[in-house]
């Protein structure tokens, strides 16, 4: 029976803070890893993602999806992948949705009448 492949994923916050190195296997997915994620991530940070959706992974200057699994977003190195830590970026990105709807909050709370018409 084969042995299980695992990695050492790291993961570099904006603010240049770190969340782990976490072991993961090769066959968990990005979604799975954003979940993970999501738990770990630093209560004191301002800017917090809600849901999983929220957090981009960039590795190698792309961006990891979702239904991918670790072993395919491996950069290529031309061969085996370097023995230690691979470190991937995370970008906190709200889904679309909400920012729209949170706008047009926001828009509609500050509406104040522009312009009147009197009739003589």
């Amino acid at each position: 029976m084969a042995e299980e492949e695992f990695v050492e994923l790291k993961f570099r916050l904006y603010d240049g803070s770190d969340i782990g190195p976490i072991r993961y296997a090769a066959s968990s997915t990005v979604a799975m890893v954003k979940e993970r994620i999501l738990s770990e991530w630093p209560k004191d940070k301002k800017i917090i993602p809600r849901v999983a959706n929220d957090v981009k992974l960039i590795s190698a200057g792309k961006i990891l999806e979702n239904n991918k699994t670790v072993a395919q977003c491996r950069p290529a190195f031309g061969g085996d992948p370097p023995a230690g830590v691979l470190t991937m970026h995370v970008v906190v990105q709200p889904s679309l949705t909400k920012s729209k709807t949170e706008k047009k909050k926001v828009d509609d709370s500050q509406k104040t009448p522009v312009c009147s018409c009197t009739i003589l």
